[in-house]
Order: structure tokens, then sequence, then C-alpha cells
């Protein structure tokens, strides 16, 4: 699904024909694109919750509102003399309220980076954006250490410094006339000047840090609140479609990345009249919402059912092809120290994903002795 995603998302990345034939202009509406995904993941999300419930849940309890019940103790059960049931006590770590303000706190820091990811784009050619991606662990570990003071094996700062590494060997060594050509595909202006790295992976560092914090905030959230993976993404989406609808119908000055488009106009109808101008949009903006909600199904129901080892395996592959998916379809060309950066990259992640495995294996032998 995520592979869709990433193409329908370039795809959104360049210019469109007008049906005039007038000229090509670029879709301007991030905010937009993010409500339409965001509704459909909450949707989608809603519909799996809903099916499967347990008959005795009431809604509330479904969708995370309430700690599930605990089951009644009886002393002695485990020895077989069972003598006296004490009923469940209230849970004293549950707040509501706290939970739906990290939810909303998960939502504006999704609202915010979205921008950024899809402006960086207009800079940097899509492999280049994949690889940064791929570099999420930094982030989050600064932010779990800044936010939430967490501390971290020995390994993963190795997986750092060699992720830091392949990105820069990426970044220096990639063909400046294939950058410039794609930058022309890209129909922005600025894309052309010297610095236009420069402002893609700013724009790239500024999602990555936002991403880190997401990251960050959902951890603290599994560790101090008993919540599925469906349930959070529920209502993360749920308060990311009201944000971005709010910020949608507001008459915004022109804001760099938040609010591209003209002074004084909504996105909302912005949005509209570009997709009335230029309806080849319409094909990849809904492919883009609805592979992305489907694609969030997937990804949580992997973590519950199979844990993060398959769940980083997995990423990983998706990664990679993407990069080569994107390379094949929009036809971007890598230099051979392009392909050494990604190896580095793609080793440095491949270092996690071992010693994850490594130790599900150690924890595996113990049980069997």
């Amino acid at each position: 699904m995520f592979l869709l995603w990433a193409i329908a998302q370039e795809r959104l990345s360049v210019p469109f024909k007008s049906t005039d034939g007038s000229g090509s202009d670029k879709f301007k509406s991030p905010l937009f694109m993010g409500t339409c995904q965001s509704l459909l993941s909450s949707l989608s999300a809603l519909v799996y919750i809903l099916l499967r419930r347990k008959s005795s849940a009431s809604l509330s309890e479904s969708l995370g509102l309430e700690p599930p019940p605990v089951p009644n103790v009886v002393n002695g059960s485990a020895n077989g003399h069972a003598k006296h049931s004490h009923p469940p006590k209230p849970s004293t770590r549950f707040s509501k309220r706290s939970l739906l303000l990290r939810y909303l706190q998960c939502s504006v820091f999704i609202t915010s980076a979205a921008p950024f990811g899809f402006a960086a784009l207009s800079y940097i050619s899509y492999p280049a954006m994949v690889l940064g991606k791929s570099c999420k662990l930094v982030p989050v570990m600064i932010m779990n250490v800044l936010l939430y003071r967490r501390r971290f094996a020995p390994h993963k700062y190795l997986v750092v410094v060699m992720v830091t590494l392949g990105i820069t060997i990426f970044m220096g060594l990639g063909d400046s006339k294939a950058e410039a050509k794609h930058a022309a595909k890209a129909g922005n202006a600025l894309a052309t000047t010297p610095y236009a790295n420069v402002i893609g992976i700013a724009y790239l560092l500024i999602n990555l840090v936002l991403d880190g914090a997401i990251n960050s905030t959902q951890d603290e959230i599994f560790t101090r609140h008993r919540v599925t993976g469906q349930q959070m993404m529920f209502w993360i989406n749920v308060f990311c479609t009201l944000l971005s609808s709010v910020l949608a119908v507001l008459p915004l000055p022109y804001i760099p990345v938040i609010h591209p488009g003209a002074a004084g106009q909504t996105e909302l109808g912005g949005a509209l009249a570009f997709i009335n101008s230029h309806p080849d949009v319409i094909v990849p903006l809904a492919q883009f919402a609805f592979t992305g909600a489907l694609g969030q199904l997937f990804i949580f129901e992997t973590l519950q059912h199979f844990g993060s080892l398959t769940l980083v395996t997995i990423t990983l592959t998706r990664k990679l092809f993407t990069m080569l998916l994107s390379v094949v379809v929009y036809g971007h060309q890598l230099t051979p120290g392009q392909w050494l950066g990604a190896g580095v990259v793609f080793a440095g992640i491949s270092v996690e994903a071992f010693v994850k495995r490594k130790g599900t294996s150690s924890s595996s032998s113990l049980l069997i002795s």
C-alpha cells in the first residue's frame, strides 16, 4: 500500500496541466491533502474497531476512553485453594483528559510536519527524501532524550553515525545536472538556485524533528496508557482532520510551506478551484488518501500481532523498494556515489534490525532452556 502511496505523493509534487491548455500548475494545498488522508484513516480505524469489538464492551471502551476491565483476583487461586474474591480496583494511572491531550499533541505535530515533507519535494528528489526519512531514528532518539529523558543502547549511536554518514555521501555526491532537471520538472524556479539542496534539506530536517516528536509522544502514550494501535490511529486522525479542516477554511495570509496559496484565500477554496481546472489531480489525490489510510491499518496490525522486529524489517524493505520504484517510474538518475550513500544508510538501519533479531533469539533460547 505504501509503495502506491509514495508514487501518488511524488505525482502530487509536480505540475498538472489545466483543462484549457493554458499551462501547468502545482497543487499547493498540503493541508487539504492531509485532511483527505486523515479523514479516511479515522473512518477506516473506526470500522476496524467496530468490527473487532467485543459484544460486552461499550463504545467508550472500544475507543480506548476507558481502561479495559481487570478480572477479579481470587486469593489462593494459584495453588488451587480459592478463599476470597476481591472486586477489581479502579485504575489510578488512566486519565482520559491526559490521553486526549497526548493525542492532540501528536495531531499538532503531524499537521505541522506533513507540509514540510511535501515542500521538500520541490527542492530534492524523491529518492533523496526517502533516504532522509530513513533517518527517522536520529530525531526520534533526540526527542526522546529531550522530551522524556530516555536512554538508548550503545548500538543505536552506531546506527545514527552510519545513517548520517550515508546521507552526507548521498547528498554530496549527487549529479548537479540531474538535480537541475528534477527542479525544472517540479516547476519551481527557486529549486534551480545553488541553495536548492540547502532549502530542501532544511525542510526535510524540520519534518524529521517533528516526526521524532510524534514517535516519542506515541511511545509515551503506549507506556502510560493501555490503548491499542487502532485506537491511537482513530483519535490522532480525528484530531488531525479537525485541525486541518479549521485551517483549510480560514482566510490565512501567505505562509511559506503551511499556506503557499494566495493571501486571503482559503485553502479549501483554492484546492476545489484547482481540482475543477486540473481534473488530472483527482486520481493521485484519491490514491494518496486511500492507500495512506489502508497502509496505516496494516502498520498497526503488524505492530500488534508480529512485534516491532517484523515492522522494522518491513519498513526497511519498503523504503528500499520505494527508492527503486521512484527511480524506475519517474526516471531519477543516481550516481555511483549516491548508491554508495544509500547502501551505507540501509546498512545502518540493518544493524538495528540485526540487534533486535539477536536479542529476540537470545530471549527465546533462555525460555527454551
